[in-house]
């Protein structure tokens, strides 16, 4: 391997796949992509191998692959020429839930396809019965919005038109989403643009011979951190709450995680049959979660591409609940159930590599989705709102307070953007005192956020978890605090679930509830679970805790022996 050409040229990928990032946040109309960066941008080869990707979505990066390689089962590579772009968003045929669209331009050189730019992005409004999509309640997929399969949406660089009408036909909000839409052919056109001077600077076949030594070093350099673990079978199992239909009924996430010499293979069998509501994950899904918890073990600077994941195996039983089977719902099993299923990976491996993984974290993305007709404009607005979490604690450190769940790496919208985009008033966003799991090492704070709506009506939809499972603590330490969503209806005084308010069967999975004007909703995200005996926290740790206002003094003296005020 030429690893001075190697590097330079892993670095350069790197950097385009940042800017067509940039490109994409810059020029896109909702706050999903501008302010919350709910993307990722990446590059593969003519195989469908990704060979670069940015920092930006976990659960997008381990997907990628299954999607240029579904893709490219429909779309053959005889039938496509320079200027083309495909559009896919189908769960059924690799994709990860209906929101995420990906957009697959291939790079031509010297009339020989070699490669691919890709974009994926989640659009704020897929249409379906919800505004945004995520309809707590669905029970087939054709409830949560357009499925769209491998379609080329310009062809020799021009629009196709009628692929636009039917796209733009069947949102909520098609001004808004031919700006999202046009803000990801642009990442794909500057990627296809860039990789073209990349290989007219070092040529074609010393492009794609490099090009396969990168593979080959990220595929050595992780089997030579595999084989550092110890091998053996590790086993562990967690709960995911109601699927929003069926109120009592909880579905296990059961995972074994073998591994011998260089290799891993994560299998689910005996996880629940699929469910009836949306918290299905499909087969992208499992196997993107499976790579994303071993990513948070291992050397973070192997560099992310299809050769790190050749060492990793999934096992994942058609008809459950990590790999649903067609018509059933999915839309909440790329945000809520893969973190439950990284977690229950990390989980496992926490007998093996103890100073590698954290405690639970609180494994939502909380995904208030809402939409409505502005007084202002007539217009009709959507939103799909993340919220953040706290994350584990750790052998070495506490865990992270108030950042988005280990698969998302995404912002929460700025209060003040917030405010300007949609008829809600940010009354308080607030850190929740005592929602860290206590341990030598305390869990991430998790926070509310209270809001006003302004608006004569808004339709609100949800899919959260962590209401009634609260986030483990690992080696002694203690559990993370719950999450909530609650109401406050104009000119009362007492906050209600959404049972209580409304009837629904689950209060973290709804769908069309109508909020009216002066009516309150508070977000409550859960914090992380605590890691190791909480005896033996540092006292100045603990009294910083209190001072901050992270832990009150009562909860101190109850885990710490606190003898302050």
């Amino acid at each position: 391997m030429d690893m001075v050409t190697m590097n330079i040229l892993e670095s350069t990928m790197v950097s385009i796949c940042r800017e067509m990032g940039i490109t994409l946040m810059k020029t896109s109309y909702s706050t999903i992509f501008n302010e919350a960066l709910d993307f990722t941008c990446g590059l593969a080869d003519r195989n469908g191998d990704m060979i670069a990707v940015a920092d930006y979505c976990p659960a997008q990066i381990g997907g990628m692959p299954l999607l240029v390689k579904s893709c490219m089962r429909e779309m053959p590579l005889d039938e496509l020429e320079d200027g083309d772009i495909i559009l896919h968003n189908d769960p059924y045929r690799g994709g990860l839930h209906t929101p995420e669209h990906t957009f697959f331009k291939p790079i031509f050189v010297e009339g020989e396809m070699v490669g691919w730019a890709v974009a994926i992005g989640h659009l704020a409004e897929v249409g379906g019965m919800a505004p945004g999509g995520f309809c707590g309640e669905a029970t087939e997929i054709f409830q949560e919005g357009l499925r769209i399969p491998p379609v080329k949406i310009k062809s020799r660089g021009k629009d196709n038109r009628d692929v636009w009408k039917l796209l733009l036909a069947n949102v909520r909000t098609p001004r808004s989403n031919y700006g999202d839409l046009r803000a990801l052919i642009a990442a794909v056109d500057l990627g296809e643009r860039q990789m073209k001077q990349v290989y007219a600077k070092y040529g074609k076949e010393k492009m794609l011979s490099t090009v396969n030594d990168l593979l080959l070093y990220s595929e050595r350099r992780m089997r030579a951190e595999l084989e550092a673990i110890p091998d053996g079978i590790y086993a562990f199992d967690d709960l995911i709450e109601s699927d929003g239909i069926d109120a009592d009924r909880r579905y296990l996430v059961q995972v074994e995680v073998h591994k011998r010499g260089g290799e891993i293979i994560v299998d689910y069998t005996g996880s629940s049959p699929q469910a009836a509501g949306p918290i299905n994950a499909t087969l992208g899904v499992a196997t993107s979660a499976a790579y994303n918890a071993v990513l948070h073990m291992t050397d973070p600077s192997i560099p992310r591409n299809s050769g790190c994941f050749r060492p990793i195996r999934v096992v994942a039983p058609p008809g459950t609940i990590v790999n649903v089977d067609f018509p059933a719902p999915e839309v909440g099993g790329n945000t809520e159930t893969h973190p439950r299923i990284v977690g229950t990976i990390l989980g496992a491996m926490a007998k093996a590599v103890p100073n590698r993984v954290m405690a639970a974290e609180g494994a939502t993305h909380c995904n208030f989705v809402f939409g409505g007709v502005s007084a202002d404009s007539g217009e009709y607005f959507a939103c799909y709102d993340l919220e953040a979490v706290g994350w584990g604690g750790r052998a070495f450190a506490d865990g992270n307070d108030a950042v988005d769940s280990i698969n998302g790496n995404c912002r929460i919208t700025p209060v003040e953007v917030y405010e300007t985009r949609f008829p809600w008033r940010i009354e308080s966003l607030a850190f929740n005192q005592d929602s860290c799991g206590a341990g030598e090492y305390r869990g991430g704070v998790g926070y509310s956020k209270q809001m006003l709506c302004l608006n004569e009506s808004i339709t609100c939809s949800q899919m959260t978890d962590r209401h009634e499972f609260a986030p483990w603590g690992l080696n002694g330490g203690t559990e993370g605090g719950l999450g909530a969503t609650l109401v406050q209806k104009a000119g009362g005084e007492s906050w209600e679930t959404m049972c209580e308010a409304y009837g629904k069967a689950s209060s973290s999975r709804y769908s069309n509830v109508v909020i009216r004007r002066g009516d309150r909703v508070r977000l409550v995200t859960p914090g992380g679970g605590g890691y190791g005996d909480p005896k033996a926290r540092a006292p100045e740790a603990v009294a910083e805790d209190v001072n901050e206002g992270y832990v009150s003094a009562d909860t101190a003296r109850r885990y710490y022996d606190y003898q302050g005020a």
